[in-house]
């Protein structure tokens, strides 16, 4: 049957797929727009498994925050090449993904995509981004944040980004400065005391198996371990970082010199180089 042009673009906007699968699809369908649809839409689903194993290694790290800077999310949206990561269709959907994170805060990731986006859940709007492109799009990863005050980062190629709360409000450049300190310098954790258990055991042993191999003797090894570990810290955990931007006082200095009174609460920070 004949396909009329008019009939491509109608299905192209229902669907948002190239104008050739709108035409095929609808010709597959002998016109049926609903089973046109339904053909664009398992089309989408074969493309994203047979891309299914490939890295989401290129993609958009966004870093939003309410308008009272009290709640924000960090999220990722993925894709195969910087290509696709600067198509139009990418940077519209990265960014509808990250207002419905913040619209509604979900719990987490699987929640995340069950939500909807243009229609279909984020989850239905990936497969059906990644038979429109022709790359795997994926969401690798999500995280919320509360806190009275938050402030957000993204570097300005947008491959990581991050947010970070305080417990109470800080001048905007402060706040920003600090997140630019965890985007930089990519702390494990706030302090020594809420670095992750497993973070600890993991670097001791590391430490106790290269002073053996120094030969050092056997009932030195813990002492020397945890001079190590004490040094891990100082360079890994947020407080104890030299502050980039001074380069001589801690960030808990720099902190307190503005106000004796504030501390960061928690940050996520997410990277697609690391």
């Amino acid at each position: 049957m004949e396909i009329k042009a008019t009939d491509v673009a109608k299905l192209r906007q229902m669907t948002g797929a190239g104008m050739m699968d709108c035409k095929n699809a609808l010709v597959e369908a002998n016109g049926d727009f609903e089973r046109a649809k339904e053909i664009i839409r398992e089309k989408g689903k074969l493309v994203a498994a047979k891309r299914a194993d490939r890295d989401t290694t290129e993609g958009s790290v966004i870093a939003l925050a309410s308008d009272q800077r009290d709640k924000a999310i960090l999220v990722c949206l993925g894709c195969e090449t910087d290509f696709v990561a600067k198509n139009e269709d990418f940077v519209q959907l990265s960014k509808a993904i990250a207002q419905i994170a913040l619209t509604n805060m979900p719990a987490d990731l699987a929640a995340l995509k069950a939500l909807t986006v243009n229609g279909a859940t984020i989850e239905e709007a990936l497969t059906a981004q990644t038979g429109k492109s022709g790359e795997k799009h994926a969401v690798p990863f999500y995280a919320k944040l509360e806190a009275p005050y938050i402030a957000t980062y993204i570097h300005m190629n947008n491959k990581v980004a991050t947010i970070v709360g305080f417990n109470k409000t800080v001048a905007v450049e402060v706040g920003k400065d600090i997140a630019m300190q965890i985007t930089a310098m990519n702390p494990v954790s706030i302090s020594k005391n809420d670095c992750p258990q497993s973070v600890i055991e993991k670097e001791l042993e590391i430490y106790r198996e290269q002073i053996r191999q120094e030969g050092k003797p056997e009932q030195m090894v813990e002492q020397i371990a945890k001079g190590k570990l004490n040094k891990f810290f100082k360079e890994s955990t947020l407080e104890e970082q030299i502050f980039v931007k001074d380069g001589k006082a801690t960030v808990a200095e720099h902190l307190k010199a503005i106000d004796p009174e504030v501390k960061v609460t928690g940050f996520f920070r997410y990277s697609l180089n690391d």
